[in-house]
């Protein structure tokens, strides 16, 4: 009865059964006969030092003995825990490098660099001002025809005439400079004489690249993978957003390097 209602439904939906199971046979026929073995099962970390480890750390708690699954289920979960600490250090570090100054979904809230550049520049701004002062104050000293043996008089001008001095060696050495630049004439650029970089641009010029793109930078980003790396304050970061990590003495000794 069962037979005869999946037969009408299927009918009814224009689907033969026999033609479906012949599709399926022709199809995978060289699975069919086939024998599924699980691969053996090697543990990440040394059975007999992790054994060892945990046989000492049980003797406290009057564990003697230890079956050898629980040395397979501590290694394979040390494992994942470090597959999945790798993982969330592989995210920061790319999230770290990563720039999303062109990117229309992020708006720029505060930009620190751009503030310590504007406090710099108000420093300098500062320290030029000041330095012009005593510049006019120097050069009204040097000026000044006053008859008396005053020692800062004299000590304003002898310094005046030192700061003069250092002016004139300052623009002579810019000058010289300035000349030996263009006695040189303008950079070039260097040729690219490899000739695995000249075969690596014909081929992207064969495979549609304009002469005039930037194939060097392409060339370069294929022969050389792009490595993400990890550094210690990525690590720090990690093991403070860790529920486990972020109270340990592996953070406080990290924070201390």
């Amino acid at each position: 009865r069962d037979e005869d209602d999946i037969n009408d439904v299927t009918s009814m939906a224009g689907v033969n059964l026999n033609e479906e199971n012949a599709c399926i046979l022709a199809t995978n026929s060289e699975l069919v006969g086939t024998v599924i073995r699980s691969c053996a099962d090697e543990p990440f970390l040394s059975s007999e030092a992790l054994q060892e480890k945990i046989l000492n750390i049980g003797k406290m708690h009057d564990i003697m003995e230890l079956n050898s699954d629980v040395v397979n289920l501590i290694s394979h979960a040390t494992q994942e825990r470090l597959r999945g600490l790798l993982e969330k250090l592989t995210v920061i570090a790319q999230h770290r490098v990563s720039t999303h100054k062109g990117s229309d979904r992020y708006i720029v809230s505060s930009d620190t660099r751009a503030q310590l550049k504007f406090l710099e520049k108000l420093d300098h701004l500062e320290k030029q001002r000041k330095d012009e002062e005593e510049r006019e104050l120097l050069l009204r000293a040097a000026k000044s025809r006053s008859n008396k043996e005053d020692p800062e008089q004299l000590r304003l001008k002898q310094k005046a005439k030192e700061m003069q001095q250092l002016e004139l060696a300052q623009m002579q050495q810019r000058e010289a400079n300035l000349t030996a630049l263009a006695a040189i004439g303008p950079r070039k650029k260097r040729p690219l004489d490899s000739s695995n970089i000249g075969s690596g641009l014909e081929g992207l010029n064969g495979n549609g690249i304009a002469p005039g793109s930037s194939g060097f930078s392409l060339t370069k980003q294929l022969l050389c993978p792009r490595i993400t790396r990890v550094c210690l304050r990525d690590l720090i970061f990690c093991m403070e957003q860790e529920r486990e990590m972020k109270h340990s003495l592996t953070l406080y000794r990290a924070l201390l390097k």
